[in-house]
C-alpha cells in the first residue's frame, strides 16, 4: 500500500503566499508519509480576474510556479500534482489550465490541459462564469502509469463528464486525481455524489484535491476534499479550511474488487460514433 494526500487550500492572488501555504502544507503530508501529494485546481494563483490569470501564464517548462513544484518534489522525494497553472497558449488572450505531474526526482512526467469549460450561471443569475473566454480547452485525456498504480488527470468541471473517465478507464487508470475549485452552491449540491459516482462506476480511487474558503477575488468555494475507494467508501474528508487529508491507495483491494465485481467487462456500449 501506498498513502496518498488531498492538499485543501484558499489562495489568492499573491503567488509567493500561496507557494508558503502550499509548501507548509506538503510538508505535513510528508510528515504523514504520503508519497504522492494532489494539490487544488489554482493552488498558485487565484487571480482577481481572469484576465490577470493570462497575463501570469507561463511558458511551458519554464516558470516560478513549475520551478516551486519541480523543487518541492525533488526535496521532499514525492511525486506531486501541481493542481492546475497558467500556461500560455497558441490562442491570444487566452492560457492553457494545466495539470503537472512531477516524480520523485523534481522531473514533469505528465501534462493534463482542462478540456471541459466552466460556462455557467448560478443562483438566480447572481453569479456566472464563462471560463472559455480567457481559457483555452486541452483535447487530450492522460494515463500514466507511476509507482501507485496507473493515474488518470482531470480537473474541476471535468467531473461533470463521465465519458472523459471511461476514456481514461480505457487507457487502464486505477487512480484518478482531480484537483478543483467548485462553488460553494454547486460544491453543495453535487461535489461528493458525483465524485463517489466516478470511483463506482470506474472502479478506481478518487483523489479530489479542493479550495476551500472564501477569496480575496469574492469566490467561495465548497472545499470538502475527500479520497474515495474503487467501492465509493470516503476514506478520507476535510469539510472546510485549509489542510491535509492522507489515505492508504491498496492495489490488491482494487485488484480484488475488479475481479469479483467485473462490472468494467459488462459494458455493452461506448460514447463513440462510427
Amino acid at each position: 500500500m501506498s498513502k496518498v494526500a488531498a492538499i485543501q487550500m484558499a489562495s489568492g492572488p499573491n503567488v509567493q503566499s500561496n507557494f508558503d501555504s502550499a509548501a507548509k502544507l506538503i510538508d505535513v503530508a510528508v510528515k504523514k508519509d504520503a508519497k504522492l501529494v494532489v494539490l487544488p485546481e489554482n493552488f498558485a494563483l487565484m487571480a482577481m480576474t481572469d484576465e490577470d490569470r493570462v497575463s501570469q501564464a507561463e511558458q511551458s517548462g519554464k516558470g516560478v510556479m513549475q520551478d516551486f513544484l519541480a523543487n518541492q518534489s525533488r526535496k521532499h522525494g514525492i511525486w506531486l500534482v501541481g493542481g492546475t497553472i497558467p500556461l500560455k497558449s497558441d490562442v491570444d488572450g487566452k492560457a492553457r489550465a494545466a495539470c503537472l505531474l512531477f516524480n520523485d526526482k523534481g522531473e514533469q512526467v505528465a501534462r493534463y490541459d482542462k478540456i471541459h469549460m466552466f460556462d455557467v450561471v448560478l443562483g438566480d443569475n447572481s453569479e456566472s462564469y464563462n471560463e472559455s473566454r480567457t481559457t483555452d480547452a486541452g483535447d487530450q485525456a492522460v494515463v500514466v502509469d507511476t509507482p501507485f498504480g496507473r493515474l488518470g488527470l482531470a480537473v474541476c468541471y471535468d467531473l461533470r463528464f463521465p465519458e472523459l473517465f471511461r476514456t481514461m478507464n480505457d487507457y487502464g487508470m486505477e487512480i484518478c486525481v482531480l484537483p478543483s475549485a467548485f462553488t460553494a452552491i454547486t460544491g453543495k449540491a453535487h461535489w461528493e455524489p458525483l465524485v463517489r459516482a466516478r470511483a463506482i462506476e470506474n472502479l478506481c480511487y478518487m483523489v479530489a484535491s479542493a479550495q476551500g474558503g472564501f477569496h480575496i477575488n469574492g469566490r467561495e468555494t465548497y472545499g470538502h476534499s475527500m479520497i474515495v475507494d474503487p467501492w465509493g467508501n470516503i476514506l478520507d474528508r476535510m469539510p472546510g479550511g485549509t489542510g491535509v487529508i492522507v489515505a492508504d491507495i491498496d492495489k490488491n483491494f482494487l485488484k480484488r474488487t475488479r475481479k469479483n465485481f467485473p462490472v468494467l467487462q459488462h459494458r455493452r456500449l461506448n460514447c463513440k460514433i462510427s
